[in-house]
């Protein structure tokens, strides 16, 4: 438990560096390097189901292995503090709040300066919709809702199975994640040949999405925002959500924060609906993406103070 708190503290002080040599980066080109060997686009449905599950299976295995050495490598080390120190750091590598909170504030710094089209650059950056029409409450929508999806996928997941299995369970859920950002598209491309790692992400994010929501409620309470809302949304709305897993966060805080999510959103052109979370008591504004960090923050505070109390 200690590991993860300092490895929280590591992603708090020094945040997530940006260089080729970032594990998650790592993973990226390990999947986009596989997906060049074996996708063909003449493959038949079978085999890009076939390929796809190849690709997802080595690259779970290859993450998990890699938990395992850097593991063994802390413990001979001999030494606790080196230990906690090296499983610490590669934790924080596997984890994102100090990036999802700077992306979120200087969204909100952008709006508030009136700078529109600015926001909508950096929001572009963070959201796989597009941005270029985007109207303030739809920015400030599009961020919050990315920092309630992230805090499920980019912390609490990660720190779940590290509490389950140490950096290989981590490790391994990390490589998961990417693979479903990367190929989980249910375009003709990917349909197939990105199920496995779609349905794997699913999978994984069952448990930490539900145990997400129940954080966000709990961090309403400790925020003095409407955690009774936010218990009625999950309740009403979470499964109204194209995945099994993306609504329980989004509902927590849409019920919280006493806004609404969800809607219409245009992706390469084409315009998509996507089933409303929550209720617009309160019209859509830049403050809203600051709430939603604060809960994000003591969710994951809370998740490392529930870990530390149960472990002990």
């Amino acid at each position: 438990m200690l590991t993860m708190a300092v490895a929280f503290l590591f992603d708090t002080l020094i945040g997530d560096p940006r260089t080729r040599l970032h594990p998650v980066v790592l993973m990226g080109n390990l999947i986009s390097w596989l997906e060049r060997i074996l996708l063909r686009a003449e493959d038949s449905s079978t085999a890009k189901l076939i390929k796809g599950g190849v690709l997802t299976s080595v690259v779970i295995g290859t993450a998990f292995s890699i938990g395992i050495l850097i593991e063994r490598a802390a413990a001979s080390t001999g030494s606790m503090t080196a230990e906690i120190f090296i499983d610490a750091l590669t934790l924080a590598f596997m984890i994102s709040p100090r990036s999802l909170a700077d992306a979120g504030r200087e969204i909100h710094d952008l709006l508030m300066l009136g700078n529109i089209a600015g926001a909508r650059r950096k929001v572009g950056w963070i959201v796989g919709r597009d941005t270029d029409q985007l109207s303030e409450p739809e920015i400030v929508r599009a961020t919050v809702e990315t920092i309630a999806e992230n805090t499920v996928d980019g912390i609490i997941s990660p720190l779940f199975y590290f509490l389950l299995g140490g950096l290989p369970f981590a490790i391994a859920y990390r490589a998961a994640n990417t693979m479903d950002s990367m190929l989980g598209y249910k375009n003709e491309k990917y349909l197939y040949f990105g199920r496995a790692a779609a349905r794997l992400d699913d999978i994984l994010n069952l448990l930490p999405a539900r145990l997400t929501a129940l954080l966000f409620i709990t961090s309403a309470a400790v925020l003095n925002l409407d955690y009774k809302n936010a218990l009625h949304m999950v309740r009403r709305d979470a499964d109204k959500h194209p995945s099994p897993n993306g609504g329980y966060a989004e509902a927590a805080v849409a019920g919280a924060l006493n806004i609404r999510l969800g809607g219409f959103n245009w992706y390469f052109g084409r315009q998509t609906f996507r089933a409303y979370m929550g209720e617009a008591i309160e019209a859509m504004a830049a403050n809203h993406i600051l709430l939603a960090i604060r809960m994000m923050y003591t969710a994951t505070i809370l998740f490392l103070t529930f870990s530390l109390i149960f472990s002990t």
